[in-house]
């Protein structure tokens, strides 16, 4: 078998780093919209920048509310920030620190390191919340607008079925008692019908602790589900 040529070898390999830099590309561009939730989380006071290593110079790929360092898609790398990922690829993990921004204020950050399949860094994630906003600003993004108040409702978080199961039939059940809409005869009904609204019968043993703790038997839950059902 003839051997392989230098030239032969040199295209092997070009070939080769080319797919790597767009599988690199790729993952990074999955980070896009991770980009975008974040500061949608945070609010408008958080600037979130996502680098590529591909390019020092050109390295900021993605930016949300890069008005609050004047930066945009195309910006260089800062020397902060590449001796910071000196530093974490020495540490392996994620930093946050307490730094300055271009006027002088304080500026909370976190640094991610974005690695590819092969454990290679590709990227940075970095997040930037503007301390020095006023209080009541950085307040309002973390609270629901007036419009939408209503609209809040608690979520669940609980550590077993049953405690799911019986603080969503509790709420429901208060509700429901709430509504002088809702009928005196017709509250059971309504709340088993809402529940299987919320698919709480799917949970095994569901139908048998809503059945005592609305004090009906489980047939009858059976019969308000079936009528929902064929609604």
């Amino acid at each position: 078998m003839p051997a392989e040529s230098g030239t032969a070898r040199s295209l092997k390999n070009s070939a080769t780093k080319s797919s790597s830099s767009q599988q690199e590309r790729q993952l990074l561009d999955l980070y896009g919209s991770l980009v975008e939730g974040l500061a949608e989380m945070f609010g408008k006071h958080c600037e979130v920048v996502l680098h590529s290593l591909e390019d020092p110079d050109h390295s900021v790929l993605k930016i949300v509310n890069g008005g609050l360092s004047g930066r945009q898609v195309g910006a260089p790398m800062s020397e902060q920030t590449q001796q910071l990922l000196h530093e974490l690829e020495r540490q392996g993990v994620a930093q946050t620190r307490f730094t300055q921004s271009r006027i002088g204020t304080p500026v909370k950050s976190s640094t991610q390191l974005l690695r590819n399949l092969q454990g290679e860094t590709i990227g940075l994630l970095c997040i930037n919340l503007h301390l020095g906003a006023p209080f009541h600003e950085l307040m309002a993004d973390f609270m629901p607008k007036v419009a939408e108040r209503a609209e809040v409702s608690p979520e669940n978080f609980n550590n077993n079925v049953e405690e799911l199961v019986t603080l969503t039939v509790e709420r429901t059940i208060e509700a429901i008692n709430a509504d002088a809409q809702v009928a005196n005869n017709a509250k059971n009904k309504q709340i088993v019908t809402i529940l299987f609204e919320k698919g709480i019968f799917d949970i095994k043993d569901a139908i048998a602790m809503v059945s005592e703790k609305l004090n009906i038997s489980k047939h009858t839950v059976y019969l308000y589900i079936r009528q929902k059902k064929t609604r």
